[in-house]
């Protein structure tokens, strides 16, 4: 069969949430055409493949397309995230999505939309499902929303060994347990441990019948202080006011980090322990509460191999039985975190150019691949935020963002559509302080003063981890 033939303006591979925000931008601000080809028969990515009680950590009002609202825009009263902004289910997300490409990007005539399509490069597309295979001729750039490799525990396969007889599940079948287990062994210590843990307790697990695997400790971020909505503004500015003035203070690194714990940013599971991890997690008080009833958390590094009568770690091993079911949530949510130029001729490469904002990084990007020609001038205003695994990486990437911030703000264009796109809840509520509010205008001097010092402290900081 002759491959059909498909002239386009974009090529973007992948409908997640990064190629979806950057295809919305170009719809909305440009009459260009798009392709978009994905491998899941539904647009949404990784979410496609996610355990069926996963929500997003970070408010939903910073996720999604620009073009389209996905928070209620209500304050959760119930719950772990009570009193705080609501946060979107996988299912509403999934759904989110799917209206997205069904009633906004298909019905514009400018969108070609490839599900069960895999992209084999040099412009050809072959179907999964069939021997269906497509020539793509892409008259502007292809946009690769693949690059950073997202990994979910269903299609994670686990680094360790695994013996017969070993009862292992992924984090997504934990709602089909129909018979109590002599215990739960939760195996990660990131974002999905912490989301098994709780799910555990909720469902009336006893927390001393779990077990949890924590190889490292990690720095999480206080949700409380990430609220993008003008009646939280003294919480979440004086919350980056109050950051900066941390920054500017610390005498070292580690000094740094128990600033930021002193002044209500950071938190840790463990007050007794020093964390060497930051992913970016960002949780709720009520949630930290409700983790820190687990008491028997194992710290003798990863797993090497489970077998049913014993667990090998790298420092040891401890005696196991067969009717223990270990929870997997060892996948990294990044499998690659290798740094390159986002705009590559015709490649653009989707990577994060703010602080874990993926979705109003790939909008970034594609608002600049629109208004900027040069591609010197284009990556010079896209530089990478590096995504964080150690602690210390939190310096580089904070750095990172503020270089960015700075630079986009000497431009009167991007200062007016940072204000105006709601993917940016904190230029907003910047721009929302009225002249007579003394309290704000407090807030936002104290930002002011500590900007140029923090900046200088963490060059430092960089100097002294390079």
């Amino acid at each position: 069969m002759a491959p059909e033939s498909i002239e386009v303006d974009y090529l973007v591979v992948g409908a997640g949430a990064m190629g979806m925000a950057f295809a919305d931008i170009i719809l909305t601000e440009s009459d260009k055409t798009v392709l978009i080809v994905d491998m899941h028969q539904k647009p949404g990515g990784h979410w496609n493949d996610a355990y069926p009680f996963v929500t997003l950590h970070q408010p939903s009002a910073y996720y999604g397309v620009s073009s389209k609202e996905l928070s209620k825009g209500i304050v959760d009263t119930i719950g772990l995230n009570k009193g705080l902004q609501d946060l979107a289910s996988g299912p509403e997300i999934m759904a989110y999505f799917d209206e997205v490409m069904r009633y906004q990007f298909l019905p514009s005539g400018r969108v070609t939309y490839l599900p069960m399509c895999k992209y084999e490069g040099d412009g050809k597309i072959s179907a999964l499902t069939s021997d269906k295979t497509y020539k793509v001729t892409v008259r502007e750039k292809t946009v690769d929303a693949t690059w950073l490799k997202t990994t979910v525990p269903s299609t994670h396969t686990p680094n360790f060994e695994i013996g017969d007889g070993v009862k292992l599940m992924p984090l997504n079948d934990l709602p089909t347990v129909m018979e109590q287990p002599s215990r739960y062994v939760v195996v990660g210590g990131g974002k999905t441990g912490i989301d098994a843990i709780v799910w555990l307790l909720e469902n009336h697990v006893d927390p001393d019948q779990i077990h949890w695997v924590r190889p490292r400790e990690a720095w999480l971020m206080r949700r409380e202080t990430t609220q993008p909505d003008a009646q939280f503004f003294e919480e979440t500015m004086g919350a980056q006011a109050a950051q900066m003035e941390a920054i500017a203070a610390a005498d070292s690194i580690d000094d740094l980090f128990l600033r930021l714990e002193a002044a209500g940013i950071f938190t840790r599971i463990d007050p007794d322990l020093e964390p060497t991890m930051f992913h970016g997690a960002t949780i709720s008080d009520p949630e930290l509460a409700e983790l820190q009833r687990v008491k028997n958390v194992i710290r003798m590094g990863r797993i090497q191999r489970i077998e049913t009568d014993q667990i090998t770690f790298e420092q040891g091993t401890l005696p196991n039985d067969e009717n223990t079911l270990f929870v997997d949530c060892s996948a990294a949510a990044v499998a690659n975190m290798e740094e390159t130029d986002v705009f590559q001729g015709d490649t653009i490469r989707l990577q994060t150019v703010r602080t874990v904002q993926p979705v109003f990084s790939a909008a970034f990007i594609a608002h600049i691949e629109l208004t900027r020609d040069a591609e010197e001038e284009k990556n010079r205003l896209c530089q990478v935020v590096p995504l964080p695994n150690h602690a210390t990486d939190w310096v580089r990437m904070q750095n990172a963002f503020m270089m960015n911030q700075y630079t986009w703000s000497q431009e009167k264009d991007l200062r007016q559509w940072l204000v105006e796109n709601r993917l940016d809840g904190y230029s907003q509520l910047v721009a929302s302080v009225e002249e007579g509010d003394v309290e704000k205008l407090a807030i936002m001097k104290r930002l002011r003063d500590n900007a140029v010092p923090s900046v200088m402290k963490l060059q430092q900081f960089m100097s002294e981890i390079a």
